[in-house]
């Protein structure tokens, strides 16, 4: 896809109707409520519904700026040291999975579990529709939190203000990640019942214009707040990140469901910490 057609199809869009796709982005992938007037304004479909999976990295940064505002009070009002902001860093993860309601970080220990107990492509699946968590997926998570909250605080040495812009810019990026997948994969799971499967059926240009027109802008943040260095690095990682998720769900699932596009947005998210914190190490 060109980026001179998905701007001609960014512009196509409507005003009015990208904000009712926003909002409902921001319903399914968040506590936030969308309820009474406004939800009757914002209406409901499948199709509107699937037109809203280039709005995610717009609903990152709405979870992004929440995780941004509670690390830099805590870097601001906890006793400053390693320690504070390790606790800042926890704090501010503990904001995200609160919001979201730990939906990406559920997609996550199902994949693992699935990918890591089913040998067969049926088996994983199977796994995966399992509401319990098993060992790979409690494994996965606790260190997938732990990482994060460990190098958020390592980036909070580089400053409060630094510190905040990384984790923005990786909620919002991260969140980009999925589309790719869902561009260039099938959908595998059930279609019944899934909640995921108005979102699967395809991911339009327009969607793909959509996405990266909220993505541009956390781009231009990390390399003014962290400098270009640091967003290469990040970068390439993400990169790296994705194409190995995406290699990994095309042999073993031969496609992707729900559970898969968060854990590639948790994954791709440690990628991007990692980056930023490789490249301010000293």
């Amino acid at each position: 896809l060109s980026g001179k057609r998905c701007g001609h199809e960014f512009m196509r869009m409507k005003p009015v109707q990208a904000l009712r796709h926003f909002l409902l982005a921001l319903q399914f992938f968040t506590r936030i409520p969308v309820t009474g007037r406004l939800a009757d304004w914002v209406g409901y479909s499948p199709a509107m519904l699937r037109a809203s999976a280039g709005h995610f990295p717009g609903v990152g940064w709405v979870v992004g700026a929440a995780a941004a505002l509670v690390l830099a009070a805590g870097l601001r009002w906890l006793p400053p040291g390693p320690l504070g902001a390790l606790v800042a860093a926890g704090l501010a993860t503990a904001a995200t999975v609160w919001l979201t309601g730990a939906f990406h970080e559920d997609g996550l220990a199902d994949t693992a579990d699935g990918l890591g107990g089913g040998v067969t492509r049926e088996r994983a699946l199977q796994i995966m529709k399992d509401s319990r968590i098993g060992s790979y997926g409690t494994v996965t998570l606790v260190l997938a939190l732990g990482l994060k909250v460990a190098l958020t605080a390592l980036l909070a040495q580089r400053g409060a203000g630094a510190a905040a812009a990384a984790v923005l810019g990786a909620h919002v990026l991260s969140r980009a990640a999925p589309l790719d997948v869902m561009r260039r994969l099938p959908y595998v799971g059930e279609a019944d019942g899934s909640k995921a499967k108005p979102l699967a059926d395809s991911i339009s240009p327009g969607g793909i214009a959509t996405g990266i027109a909220w993505s541009l802008p956390a781009l231009l943040l990390l390399a003014w707040a962290l400098g270009g260095w640091s967003l290469l690095a990040a970068g390439v990682l993400w990169v790296l990140a994705l194409a190995y998720m995406r290699r990994l769900l095309a042999r073993r699932l031969q496609g992707f469901t729900g559970d898969t596009l968060g854990a590639t947005q948790q994954v791709c998210e440690l990628a991007l910490l990692l980056g930023l914190a490789l490249a301010a190490s000293p």
